[in-house]
């Protein structure tokens, strides 16, 4: 068996299998240390560089080590392209025949009984129903990302997948069929199971009720972008309810009730379809979040009569008796819905913030614990299990304390593998002069006044990300009104089209300015010319009064430390290293990152900004922007 540094040494079995392969320090360093940790069951948190290759240097120890192992990631995009392209590559590379498995929550595989019980939908909707019923006889997995020609967010998916609150059980026709139960089984047997963190952190949540956990258990478990892990476990050990599950109650509970004739159930049915209704209308009209005690007093009736529509539908479905097993896993849901609204909406419940979350069409309650370092150190730290922390974004300079806090990892090793690509001569910050404060109305007008003359400059395209809609939306406008800005160029917009569209013209073009927030602030890719400028509007801080700021800042007020700089600006200063990460995603790379925040050299905190980006220089001098691309132009030109 070949050791780890002849797995990423210049002889590498894989410089066969992927083009362009060249062995990279950081990666066999990194490999050594994962398979020390796994064969201790230790704890390791690792920051890698773009381009280290983290995923192979966890993969090829995770295989050999002959443990039972469950690698997580951050999406199920991601997830897919791990198991379909990165597994079967280094498997081959290793030449050792390990069993491997795909598992995704329950809502990605069809179930065939809700397919065969959907019926009659909106017209609009037949010609995917009548896609799905074609797909059913084809698929294996029943893993509905197999099905390109049905879009993800369809409306047919929730008809012909399952949940745990709907699904049916060993009482179902089709367990012996059940992709669920198939792929679950798969994973209980694979020597590695590709999982996403969702779906983990729904299992750890389900421990942590006492529940049976349905991942297998697992002696190695390697989190990839383990940055993310801290605010999502937030949203798995709180509580919440949305209108949208309830109104899929009604439509659910009038299906299935179609052959009894229930005058009386029907008519409750129809009061907490209004009641719903009602509590939509009462709600805040601005989309965004709302803490839940502010809003209170203009809502409390609508809840109450929520709580007596659910009871209502309940009791009778209840008096039916055993009509059915779909009635009585509706009268489950029920039950649980109702004690979920109590707990949201009462003031003397467990020790957490409650909000509100307002989009176009829907509203979802929340009760968000203060913390949740405790719950996640209690799952984490045993001794039979090895637990692999990894991202690009873990540490502050070279400080990882602000992940441990809130991961509850105290006194874990931790490891940082800088980017192989030269940053110091590929890269370049560009701190424009004069700009107003971003608090000042007319600072994104500013900010595309200082950026645009950049185009002029670089022959590749531009990002320009933004931290709120807002300011995107006040961009688009600008750029309605100044189009010879463009000069020349495509404009394309987060929210015109879906995201992956947006980057694959984005690559096409080649020179083209991308407007984006939110989603494109982290794991997009565009490699090579078609991106030679990312520009940040503002130091990406997160807002004081969004709920999970809030109750983030509570807690550290309580144990008497200081939210802004124990929480909000190193989060910030992680969040701008992922923003500011798009740009170089390649050794031929380069670029330059404009930030648009005065407080960069305005204020103290400023300088913790650049130390996170370094070795990257900056300046102020438009001059040395321009002599830094045609420099490198020129070296592409000539090679």
């Amino acid at each position: 068996m070949k050791s780890l540094s002849e797995h990423f040494g210049e002889q590498s079995p894989l410089k066969d299998l992927l083009p362009g392969f060249q062995p990279r320090p950081g990666q066999g360093w990194m490999a050594e240390a994962v398979a020390e940790a796994i064969q201790s069951s230790g704890k390791l948190v690792v920051e890698a560089g773009t381009g280290t290759g983290k995923t192979f240097a966890y993969l090829i120890p995770a295989l050999l080590s002959g443990r039972k192992t469950i690698i997580s990631t951050g999406t199920k995009a991601l997830q897919d392209q791990l198991y379909h392209r990165d597994l079967p590559i280094v498997s081959k590379a290793i030449g050792r025949p390990v069993t491997t498995a795909l598992l995704k929550g329950r809502a990605n595989y069809l179930c065939l009984h809700r397919l065969d019980q959907a019926s009659d939908p909106d017209p609009d909707l037949q010609m995917d129903l009548n896609v799905v019923r074609e797909w059913r006889y084809r698929t294996i997995s029943g893993d509905k990302a197999e099905l390109i020609d049905v879009p993800e967010d369809s409306p047919i998916w929730p008809m012909v997948t399952s949940t745990a609150d709907n699904c049916l059980g060993q009482k179902c026709p089709e367990y012996a069929k059940c992709h669920v139960v198939k792929a679950r089984k798969a994973a209980q047997e694979a020597d590695l199971v590709v999982v996403n963190h969702h779906l983990l952190l729904a299992d750890l949540a389900m421990k942590e009720e006492g529940f049976v956990e349905f991942l297998p258990g697992a002696e190695a478990i390697i989190l990839d972008e383990a940055h993310q892990i801290p605010d999502l476990a937030v949203q798995f050990f709180g509580v919440s309810l949305g209108s949208r599950e309830m109104e899929r109650l009604v439509e659910e509970t009038r299906a299935a009730t179609l052959k009894y004739a229930q005058p009386e159930l029907n008519r409750r049915v129809d009061a907490l379809q209004a009641a719903i209704r009602n509590l939509r209308a009462d709600a805040p009209r601005d989309e965004g979040r709302h803490e839940l005690g502010e809003v209170m007093t203009g809502m409390r009736d609508a809840f109450e009569t929520l709580s007596h529509a659910l009871h209502g539908v309940q009791t009778a479905i209840a008096g039916m008796g055993d009509a059915s097993v779909e009635l009585e896993k509706l009268h489950e849901q029920g039950v649980g819905m109702a004690e979920r609204l109590a707990v949201l909406t009462s003031e003397d419940s467990w020790d957490g913030l409650r909000w509100l979350e307002i989009h176009p069409r829907s509203l979802r309650l929340h009760l968000t614990p203060l913390d949740v370092s405790g719950k996640l150190s209690g799952l984490i730290n045993n001794e039979f299990q090895s637990w692999i922390f990894t991202s690009a974004t873990l540490a502050v300079g070279e400080d990882f304390s602000h992940f441990g806090s809130r991961m509850g990892l105290m006194g874990v090793a931790s490891v940082a593998f800088p980017s192989p690509f030269s940053l110091q001569q590929n890269g370049l910050i560009y701190l424009p002069d004069n700009l107003p404060q971003p608090s000042d109305p007319g600072h994104t007008d500013a900010m595309l006044e200082a950026v645009t003359p950049l185009l002029d400059l670089a022959t590749g395209g531009m990002f320009c990300l933004f931290t709120s809609h807002r300011a995107l939306n006040n961009a688009r406008k600008w750029f309605k009104k100044n189009k010879p800005a463009l000069r020349g160029r495509t404009l394309l917009v987060q929210g015109d089209a879906p995201r992956d569209d947006l980057l694959r013209r984005f690559r096409q073009i080649g020179d083209a300015v991308l407007l984006g927030t939110g989603s494109f602030w982290e794991g997009v890719d565009v490699r090579g010319p078609a991106l030679s400028i990312v520009a940040i509007d503002k130091l990406p801080f997160g807002s004081p009064s969004d709920p999970l700021m809030m109750a983030r800042l509570e807690y550290l007020r309580r144990q008497g430390a200081n939210g802004f700089m124990e929480h909000q600006l190193p989060q910030a200063a992680l969040s701008l290293k992922q923003g500011a990460g798009r740009l170089l995603r390649d050794h031929n790379d380069y670029g330059v990152v404009v930030l648009c925040d005065p407080r960069i050299r305005g204020k103290r905190y400023g300088k913790m900004f650049l130390d996170c980006l370094q070795p990257m220089p900056s300046t102020s001098a438009l001059n040395e922007v321009s002599s830094f691309l045609a420099a490198h132009q020129r070296k592409g030109a000539v090679a």
